[in-house]
């Protein structure tokens, strides 16, 4: 079953001015442009993000979900337009 994007992660992308679409990658979730132009493929397709985690679990459980993968992605997600700083800021 195709990833659905979330209002959360539209409302992310809207607030860095990149758009999102569904990917064309089989293994990702979410393509991201930016000004036309795909800068990364992000998410895993067969891992969660905290979107998902609020939707089927608690906000509690969403949230140490959240500080665990930010505690796991420390060292690549501050670099600026990279996938991971996207996937960090978009997805979670």
């Amino acid at each position: 079953m195709p990833y659905i994007i979330t209002d959360y992660s539209y409302k992310q992308a809207k607030n860095l001015n990149v758009d999102i679409k569904p990917s064309t990658n089989k293994n990702k979730k979410i393509d991201v442009f930016k000004n036309g132009k795909k800068v990364a493929s992000i998410g895993a397709i067969h891992m969660n993000d905290y979107p998902t985690y609020l939707k089927n679990r608690d906000k509690e459980f969403a949230n140490e979900r959240r500080r665990l993968y930010k505690i796991r992605h420390e060292k690549t997600r501050h670099k600026v337009g990279s996938p991971s700083f996207y996937a960090d800021k978009i997805l979670w």
